[in-house]
């Protein structure tokens, strides 16, 4: 009987293995014990995974599948070794590429150069059928089973291209930090990405327009919000880039998916900004964070706040977005109806004080905005915003904020060009930050640039407390007195500067100081400002006072940088006439013809457009530098232009060169930096391509070729290729010539080789044009630094002249070190050496900075120790022990007290800024100096509730301050606090003016008066009569401190000095014309006069024209104007006298005052002198202007106290004010009124004349 391959598969137990014989009509079911995915078959299975290598002899005759060996062909699966294996299946196997550049030729050879590469076994199975191919690998290794696997799939799938299509914004995420992520998928898939450079990403045609135009940005939807002018933007619509994957197909789409995989997570997230805040809303916004981070409702998103654009950008899903963005959309509008502003008028110069930490220190106190006009802005008025019910308490914290530190103007001295010197001086220096830093708690502020363009005076702000203030600014004119004449602008053009500051002169440059003491300092160079600045060095010790001699050297430097200005170069200007239309073609793509044009060097300057500041035309070129570079950008520019206008294909120019292939890693520079950088400012393209083909790799190993190159290729626009190709190659030949040197020099002295901040290492580079690199101070130096050096090891690398020198220099200092660099140890008590150290290490600092010593402070074994270190020379190293041992001396004979004071005594006891130590020490005959007194007291920490206080010193004083803490103690046990009700407005009247009547009490009763608002009000607690005063206002509440009798009686007087309220006041309103306001008010004279009847007066309009019109010009011919008085004038002194209307151009418009008054008495005597007023006002109908010789008689003329100008004004009627800032006095009044006065005022001068005369 036949039977089938079924059959005898279910007989010997085979179900499920593949039909050795399949039938060519039907394929026939079988249902296997195992299914395998996607129909794979069994891959275990022997019989379906022929091995191509197997184990037995080629002749031995085969072995049958169904006899007993068959289950020795089982026997590897039992190894003990952990295997693993992988499954895959080829649709088709794409051999169109075998045979080609040494390829394998087939399937098999492909399969075996695998395994004997990577280490696997692998195994194939063809569907004919199907035409697939599955593959099974085995490997001991997870790593180089991936890699066969790829490298299978590389060999045997078809290369193709796909294209994703990014969003803009995800291109970065694709590239990932450094590229990473892109080469994670490169190196996982081992495809080639190729994504277009940023000049070609957007999906729509780029432009090709000016350089120095606007680029194309990503499209975004902006909704602008009604009434308050502010902007959404939403960023979710953008163009896409077209990311290119070239590999074998499987690769391909692995890659493709990561590449989608990292889109979408980029997609769901969505960036909306709201924009163009106004600026009195956005410091409401700020605070409101939390709320605005609420409305996301847990989702995950960020909050970004851009204050000087006014912006806040908001980020991440979707959803959450939009209601976060809804919510800041409310706010806005809901701040925009709500708050109200009021304008208040301060000094420019507090205004600092209200930005900033400021500004947010006002909102939160008082919930009120603060804006302040910019620097360029000379207005002094502020605008306070906030809700009408808190825009009172707003003004009382903008005031005390302004009011809240001491400030300085300084003014620059001298003419408006000395200034500027002094002050760039200043800012190159750094010295704002120098001052402030020795200063604690100073900050110093220099003119912004706008001001200093304005012109008029530069004022330098010092702002702190008073005594530091005053120590700045004493620092501050020591500097200046020295730079007075030490300063000089030189005028040399900007173009030449580089050549002037180039490497080649920074030895004559820093050589100016040593011979002469000039600093040299050069302006920016993307100021383009031709102006050098030469200081006399007022910090050196060599300076002179002497102005002649500053002079003198000052002109020795200008004479010799004029002179290098000459030799530098001959400079010229040349304007070529160029249509607009041409203009984008000279400038290229981001600028990057123009930077070819220009060259490395920059000593050309081209203006296109209106930027070449022709105001008749845009149509030319302005090309400005060294005469032999202007003709050659002259002739590139024409050429160009000739291209562009015969439209010639000039960006498809290659050149090719040869370099040495070890320098081409320095070229492209880390992460291609330096390729990076030519490609951005030229716009070329550049690669790098070995000689070296893989199929010599094997001989190359055998013997080292001599001299490697690597081609460069570049394609670009031919000026941009060649300015290319100079500067690769260039650079490949200061490669050549570099060179490496190790120094062994002792680890001791590498810190003093560097310097401070690595100034003397820096100086060196710079000065042989080398790179020095000291070994880490860690243990795993040689992991962190390109080259291992051991710790006494220093590199050179440099060209070989410059590494000479520097090594000759360094070896020289080593010298100088090993002379300078002695070393000292002894020991201290450890005890001492908090005293030795002092506080944040002021003591130390002090000793090492008055003996130029290096001191180390290091634990010893025995913990009663502590080893000292000095480093120096043999003088500085012996004061510096002498002063340590002097400090430790002294601990030995302190003693240590301690003494119980309640902990609620311990802030009354040290009391402001510490100021009741100071005076306990005082008393009991202590150090004055604070230093020393630092450590005698110590009271716990902020937090910590002990009541224990620790006295450290000499016995003696530390008896004297035990028993007077033990007196304190017991005062202030006896010590109440009693509260008395005084109306609030009754406080200013009891304090009185500079707290005269307040001290006056407290030094009567010998107790402390606490007013509501001040620091120590809630800190005195709560009164023992709080009960009584259940029902006052806690801001008529007084508390009094003390012992008990004296506050009692000091309750007493306080309550014997509270008034009775006052009735219900009367009140009346009267229409004062705008014109007269200045004339009536008197300058406040007039209200203080009003507040003494006990009237108030409020205003509805403020006039906006000043008191009197202004001084007419002095004319040449205005005889009539000016007396000449030769009696009694000097010789060629002149007297004039000029009069206009009054009120010719005067403010229209009236002012509605409402006096208020206690009782009616008061308010008909504040009407009567005001309709009086009103009159003289009208009366005063004229302005004299008189312009004495001199001020010598204006003490006269004012008299003691103003006598004399009093008395004036009651004889003529006429107001007479005498300016402080000139010689002119002004007189207001009736024609025959200013008349009088003048002559008054003549004859008072005259008097004074003769008087000096006849002496």
């Amino acid at each position: 009987m036949a039977l089938s391959a079924a059959d005898l598969q279910r007989r010997h137990n085979l179900e499920g293995a593949p039909d050795p014989f399949p039938s060519l009509k039907e394929p026939t079911s079988v249902t296997p014990r195992q299914s395998a995915r996607n129909g794979a078959p069994n891959p275990e299975s022997e019989e379906a995974f022929p091995s191509l290598a197997p184990a037995q002899s080629a002749n031995k005759p085969a072995a049958s599948a169904w006899g007993a060996s068959a289950a020795a062909r089982i026997r590897p699966a039992a190894v003990k070794q952990n295997l693993v294996t992988d499954t895959f299946t080829i649709p088709t196997v794409d051999l169109s590429t075998a045979g080609k550049d040494g390829k394998p030729t087939s399937l098999g050879e492909i399969m075996r150069q695998v395994m004997s590469q990577f280490k696997v076994k692998v195994e194939a199975s063809t569907n004919q059928k199907m035409r697939q191919t599955t593959f099974y690998i085995k490997s001991e290794s997870a790593k180089e089973l991936d890699k066969a696997k790829r490298s299978l799939l590389a060999g045997l799938s078809p290369v193709v291209s796909l294209t994703v299509n990014a969003p803009v914004s995800t291109i970065p995420s694709i590239v990932g930090p450094k590229g990473a992520k892109l080469k994670q998928i490169r190196d996982q898939t081992g495809v080639k990405v190729d994504i277009p450079r940023r000049d070609a990403n957007l999906t729509p045609g780029g432009s090709n327009g000016h350089a120095n135009g606007q680029s194309h940005s990503p499209s975004r939807a902006t909704t602008p919000l009604p009434a308050t002018g502010a902007t959404v933007t939403d960023e979710d619509e953008e163009p896409t880039v077209p990311v290119t994957i070239t590999g074998p197909q499987p690769l391909a789409e692995e890659a493709q998916a990561m590449i989608n995989e990292v889109i979408a997570s980029k997609r769901a997230r969505s960036t909306q900004r709201v924009g163009n805040i106004p600026a009195h809303i956005l410091p409401f916004l700020i605070p409101r964070r939390t709320t605005f981070e609420s409305a996301a409702q847990g989702a995950d998103i960020n909050l970004n706040l851009n204050r000087s654009a006014r912006e806040i950008a908001v980020s991440g899903d979707r959803e959450a977005v939009g209601r976060v963005v809804e919510s800041i959309r409310s706010a806005i509008d809901f701040f925009t109806a709500d708050i109200t502003p009021l304008r208040l008028t301060l000094p420019k110069r507090q205004h600092r004080l209200l930005q900033g930490s400021g500004a947010d220190e006002i909102m939160a106190k008082a919930h009120c905005a603060v804006i302040v006009p910019g620097p360029e802005d000379s207005s002094e008025e502020i605008t306070v915003w906030g809700r009408g019910a808190e825009l009172g308490s707003g003004v009382q914290a903008v005031i005390e904020r302004a009011n809240s530190a001491y400030i300085h103007e300084f003014p620059l001295p001298g003419p408006l060009p000395v200034a500027r010197q002094l002050l760039t001086y200043m800012t190159r220096i750094g010295y704002p930050k120098t001052l402030a830093t020795a200063n604690p708690g100073v900050h110093v502020y220099t003119p912004p640039s706008a001001v200093v363009e304005r012109g008029g005076v530069l004022n330098v702000d010092i702002v702190g407390e008073k005594p530091a203030v005053d120590a700045a600014v004493r620092q501050v004119s020591e500097l200046l007195g020295k730079l007075i004449g030490g300063t000089r602008d030189v005028n040399i053009d900007w173009l030449v500067h580089r050549i002037i500051n180039s490497h080649k002169n920074t030895k004559k440059i820093k050589g100016f100081h040593d011979a002469h003491n000039v600093l040299v300092f050069f302006p920016p160079e993307s100021a383009e400002q031709s102006t050098v600045l030469l200081v006399y060095d007022p910090t050196s010790p060599s300076a002179s006072p002497s102005p002649d001699e500053k002079a003198k050297n000052l002109d020795d430097v200008e004479k010799e940088l004029l002179k290098m200005a000459r030799d530098a170069a001959d400079v010229k200007a040349q304007t070529i006439s160029v249509e607009k239309k041409w203009h984008d073609a000279v400038v290229g793509k981001d600028g990057t013809t123009l930077n070819a044009i220009i060259g490395e060097d920059k000593t050309l300057s081209i203006k296109v457009g209106a930027e070449a500041g022709d105001a008749s035309t845009e149509d030319v070129i302005l090309v400005r530098g060294v005469s032999a570079d202007v003709d050659r950008a002259v002739k590139e520019i024409l050429r160009i232009v000739e291209d562009a206008k015969n439209d010639v294909l000039v960006s498809s120019y290659a050149t090719e060169f040869e370099i040495d292939r070890e320098h081409v890693r320095r070229i492209i520079g880390a992460a291609g930096a330096g390729i990076n950088k030519l490609r951005d400012q030229l716009g070329v393209k550049v690669d790098f391509f070995d000689d070296v083909e893989d199929k010599d790799k094997d001989s190359a190993k055998k013997k080292k070729p001599t001299s490697q190159k690597s081609k460069v290729k570049i394609v670009g626009r031919k000026e941009n290729v060649e300015e290319a190709k100079k500067r690769i190659v260039t650079q490949a030949e200061r490669l050549a010539d570099e060179t490496t040197e190790v120094l062994k020099i002792a680890h001791q002295y590498h810190s003093s080789l560097i310097g401070q901040s690595g100034k003397y290492v820096i100086r060196l580079e710079e000065k042989y044009d080398v790179k020095i690199t000291f070994p880490r101070e860690s243990e795993s130096a040689e992991g962190k630094t390109r080259e291992p050096l051991k710790s006494d090891e220093v590199l050179i690398r440099g060209g070989r002249k410059g590494v000479a020198s520097a090594k000759a220099e360094l070896l020289d200092a080593v010298e100088f070190e090993k002379e300078s660099n002695n070393v000292v140890k002894f020991t201290v008590p450890t005890r001492s050496v908090a005293r030795i150290l002092g506080k944040a290490g002021a003591t130390i600092n002090e000793i090492k900075d008055n003996t130029g010593a290096q001191i180390d402070v290091d634990r010893a074994e025995d913990a009663s120790i502590t080893n000292i270190s000095a480093r120096g020379t043999k003088k500085a190293i012996a004061e510096a022990k002498a002063a340590i041992l002097e400090i430790a001396n002294q601990v030995t004979e302190e003693t240590t007290e301690t003494v119980e004071v309640p902990h609620k005594f311990h802030r009354s006891i040290i009391g402001p800024g510490g100021q009741g130590l100071k005076d306990l020490v005082s008393r009991c005959g202590g150090p004055a100096d604070p230093k020393a007194q630092a450590g005698l007291i110590r009271f716990p920490r902020q937090g910590e509730t002990s009541d224990e206080v620790r006295l450290r010193g000499e016995p003696k004083l530390v008896a004297k301050l035990k028993v007077e803490l033990e007196q304190i103690v017991a005062t202030l046990q006896d010590r109440v606090v009693l509260g008395v009700e005084v109306p609030a407005a009754q406080h200013r009247a009891l304090i009185g003016r500079g707290g005269q009547h307040l001290n006056e009490l407290q030094d009567r009763h010998k107790v402390g008066v606490q007013f509501p608002g001040s620091r120590s009000y809630n800190q005195v607690g709560e009164p023992e009569n709080a009960s009584d005063l259940a029902d006052v206002d806690p801001a008529n509440i007084v508390k009094v401190v003390g012992s008990h009798a004296a506050v009692e009686k000091a309750v007493e007087e306080l309550k014997g000095q509270v008034k009775a309220p006052a009735p219900e006041g009367v009140s009346a309103t009267l229409t004062i014309p705008l014109k007269y306001h200045h004339a009536v008010t008197q300058q406040g004279n007039f209200f203080r006069k009003l507040r003494s009847f006990g009237v108030q007066v409020e205003q509805s309009a403020l006039p906006q024209h000043p008191a009197v019109p202004p001084r007419p010009a002095q004319q040449a011919d205005a005889t009539a104007a000016r007396i000449d008085d030769t009696e009694s004038a000097p010789a060629g002194a002149e007297i004039q006298w000029q009069v206009v209307p009054n009120y010719q151009d005067a403010e229209e418009g009236e002012s509605d005052w409402t006096f208020k008054a206690r009782d009616q008495s008061g308010l008909d005597r504040a009407l009567k002198v005001t309709q009086e007023a009103i009159e003289h006002a009208e009366k005063m109908s004229h302005v004299g202007f008189l312009n004495l010789p001199d001020r010598s008689a204006f003490p006269r003329i004012v008299g003691a106290k103003g006598a004399n100008v009093s008395r004036l004004r009651d004889e003529s009627g006429a107001d007479i004010t005498v300016s402080r800032d000139d010689s002119v006095i002004v007189i207001v009044g009736s024609e025959t009124a200013i008349e009088t006065a003048k002559e008054a005022i003549l004859k008072i001068s005259n008097n004074r004349s003769r008087g000096r005369r006849d002496a």
